[in-house]
């Protein structure tokens, strides 16, 4: 900060600045996996003028690291610009830092400094305009150099050879990305791109062959190689793991009983975007007793299982509560925070008192560690052998951070074992919560392990089935027609796993279960999205909502009509919308092929005759049997003996399920209800009535056209059924008052689709 006569004249940020090649040897030397990454990018840059690779690192294995000094040799030292792309702040920050803190002499031979800047939508960063053509290393989100790519082309002027590093380099498919990319391509005489990830082939075949067209160049047989190798260099976690550079991660999961309602709009928002719970929502996690003291007991049963374990708490007063909780349990156990006075609770916490609290912890004295946004990065705590996972986050950052703490493997001065251990909440509005599981189901996998996967898979069934239990085993909410299901119809049969970048750049993780009822619906639905986006003139990365909701609508009526138990969910079809279109590709489904047999456990004890004590003392050895799969998806036991209980009755009384009613209703013919409101009581018949509507408008040759303009369209995609006499004219909702319609032209007469 500056001063003169008149106040404030400068504020120093960090956003820009020149850093200075510091004096001796960098003392952090790399690991071999490291070193051959650099050997095989040297090849690579030697061989081919031009040329696009990744480099393929799991999460611990220091993707920027190795990127930042094989940069800091082959670019910086020769004085080439480097332009380093990523989705999300933290990202970029993590770069430059890594830049500034291994910036050494011993790496920079011909430069004594060079000119960095950080460019995004954060306040604390700097924004396009602000670019200057004597920056060496620009540190950029996509989104704010996709919005301003002629700031990017003043930034090139004469330059013929230029760096461009795409981290989280999986994205990468992305519009914003490619659009970056092909400039690169098009303006720069040799760009040399080198993507950076954990996950280069995390969904399905079609988004692989994205990236093959996108990294083309790499390394085979020790020989640069250009075409579709596409990689520089790849090692997994089981290597590394095998190397004691990382530990070997053990999930658990503990369901804590925790039910919290319904959420607003607005509160969903902010949790989505900014990874804050609403206060009283805050307060209510962190004041709960019963679950605070379950974290505890988790720790003091298996003490020495978990060993010195971080904590990773809410907030402040959480952190509290935590830690008072473990010192009158007898656990030694401390708290650090990252700000000085927590915004919940209003409590100052010195930083003096916090580096105490952590040097304790690092020299051993202090067992547990509770904390609030202190440890996910940037700290060297190497004996941490457990992480429990105190609080929800929507961030896969966050989550990636929070689970790395445990990952120092033996070699690393760590551990060769980590617990990393969830206390998964009820919650009844439905968020994006992230779980560590989902982080490397489809990822470089950390075991090859079947049993393993299998019970990845089957918390992944659990976490996006919890709704439907909580339903289940509320009294309130009519569930019979689920019921009605036998419980193998109601176990997927197939998911489709993948992520999107949000507006704010936020990975959404997700999971969409598909069944036998909804299976034939996806697969049309997803043949049918190129048609979708191209009808409704969908350009941008990002969905407007108002747009997303017509989409959305238009999917509903074409795909997912009829009876479906269970019935698919509205917001996955927004999921995938949003995901096609980032990628302008569709995940591929994963078959499930292990069952949850509920129906088998039913039928022994019906066969068996076993009385209540009996069937007490079978479902407790089922439930606590170490090699079986019901804790692992049912998480509570309650839910397990519920669904049991369903399906003993089918066995005993099948009539218990057939559908009846003691109440006796006026009556409103269907006839003179909307085709959607025919839906909710008949979907067969709304399935019926919107077929024949196709069927009267299907020509010879198989084609669809529109009863006004008398356009053809090879698909229902492009069309809507519609009233030829509306019902609040009289109209009414039979075959022979039906009629299809264009978009345009059903959009032009003013009546809503129905």
């Amino acid at each position: 900060m500056s001063n003169d006569n008149d106040g404030i004249t400068k504020v120093q940020v960090k956003a820009s600045g020149v850093v200075y090649a510091k004096s001796g040897t960098n003392t952090r030397l790399p690991y071999p996996h490291q070193l051959d990454a650099m050997e095989n990018l040297d090849k690579i840059d030697d061989k081919f003028p031009s040329y696009s690779t990744l480099v393929v690192l799991p999460t611990g294995g220091g993707k920027t690291y190795t990127a930042t000094i094989w940069l800091l040799k082959r670019a910086i030292n020769r004085g080439k610009k480097i332009l380093w792309i990523a989705h999300r702040k933290e990202l970029l920050d993590q770069a430059a830092e890594t830049f500034q803190a291994h910036a050494y002499a011993d790496y920079l031979t011909k430069v004594a400094s060079f000119r960095y800047r950080i460019v995004s939508g954060d306040r604390e960063h700097d924004r396009t305009r602000t670019i200057c053509k004597t920056d060496n290393v620009l540190f950029a989100s996509k989104d704010s150099i996709g919005k301003n790519l002629d700031a990017l082309k003043k930034w090139f002027g004469s330059e013929e050879e230029l760096y461009l590093v795409i981290d989280e380099a999986h994205h990468a498919t992305a519009k914003t990305y490619r659009t970056i990319i092909d400039l690169v391509k098009k303006r720069i005489k040799r760009s040399k791109i080198i993507g950076l990830t954990a996950t280069p082939f995390r969904t399905a075949e079609s988004e692989q062959g994205l990236l093959s067209k996108i990294f083309t160049d790499g390394v085979c047989d020790n020989k640069p190689v250009a075409g579709h190798c596409g990689m520089a260099y790849k090692i997994g976690l089981k290597e590394l793991i095998g190397q004691g550079i990382l530990s070997t991660p053990d999930f658990e999961s503990c369901n804590t009983n925790a039910e919290f309602g319904v959420l607003g709009g607005a509160e969903l928002d902010r949790i989505q975007r900014f990874d804050i719970l609403p206060e009283n929502i805050a307060k209510e996690l962190s004041d709960n007793k019963e679950r605070n003291r379950l974290i505890v007991d988790t720790y003091t049963k298996n003490v020495k299982k978990y060993g010195q374990t971080i904590v990773f708490a809410l907030n402040v007063n959480h952190a509290i509560a935590l830690s008072s909780l473990f010192c009158k349990a007898g656990v030694k156990a401390k708290f650090v925070v990252s700000d000085i006075r927590d915004m919940t609770s209003g409590v100052k916490i010195s930083s003096e008192e916090n580096q105490r609290n952590l040097d304790s912890y690092r020299n051993g004295k202090t067992q547990v560690l509770v904390n609030v946004n202190k440890l996910t990065e940037g700290l060297d705590l190497p004996k941490t052998q457990t992480v429990f996972l105190a609080r929800p986050t929507v961030s896969t950052i966050l989550m990636t951070q929070m689970i790395g703490r445990a990952l120092r493997g033996e070699r690393a001065g760590g551990t060769s074992k980590a617990h990393i251990v969830s206390f998964i909440d009820n919650w009844k509005s439905r968020i994006a919560w992230v779980s560590p599981e989902s982080l490397n189901i489809d990822n470089n996998e950390f075991s090859e392990d079947r049993y393993d996967r299998q019970k990845r898979i089957l918390r992944l069934i659990s976490i996006a089935k919890i709704e439907e239990f909580a339903a289940m085993l509320d009294s309130t909410v009519d569930t019979s027609a689920l019921e009605r299901i036998p419980f193998e119809k109601r176990y997927p049969i197939g998911m489709y796993k993948f992520s999107y970048l949000d507006v704010d750049g936020m990975e959404r993780g997700c999971c969409v279960l598909v069944y036998d009822s909804t299976e034939k619906a996806y697969k049309r639905f997803m043949k049918s999205l190129p048609e979708l986006f191209k009808e409704f003139r969908v350009s941008s990365e990002y969905l407007p909502d108002e747009k997303l909701k017509l989409m959305v609508r238009q999917v509903r009526d074409t795909f997912f009509i009829g009876e479906m138990i269970p019935p698919y969910d509205e917001r996955d079809v927004e999921d995938l919308l949003k995901y096609y279109a980032q990628n302008e590709a569709t995940p591929i489904m994963t078959k499930i092929d292990l069952k949850i047999d509920i129906s088998s456990i039913a039928k022994h004890i019906v066969d068996e005759d076993m009385g209540p004590k009996k069937k007490h003392e079978y479902v407790n050895s089922l439930w606590e049997s170490k090699d079986g799969n019901l804790r692992d998806f049912f998480g509570r036991k309650q839910v397990f003996e519920n669904q049991l209980d369903i399906e003993i009755k089918r066995l005993i009384d099948p009539a218990v399920f057939k559908s009846e009613s003691n109440v006796k209703y006026d009556y409103r013919e269907l006839k003179d209800m909307t085709l959607h409101e025919i839906g909710k009581y008949n979907p067969r018949r709304e399935q019926q009535l919107r077929d024949k509507a196709f069927s009267a408008a299907r020509l010879g040759d198989g084609t669809y056209v529109c009863a006004k303009c008398r356009k053809q369209f090879k698909s229902r995609i492009n069309l809507q059924v519609d009233h030829i006499i509306p019902l609040n004219k009289g109209g009414q909702s039979v075959p022979e008052n039906l009629q299809v319609l264009c978009r345009r032209c059903n959009g032009k007469k003013g009546d809503r689709i129905l």
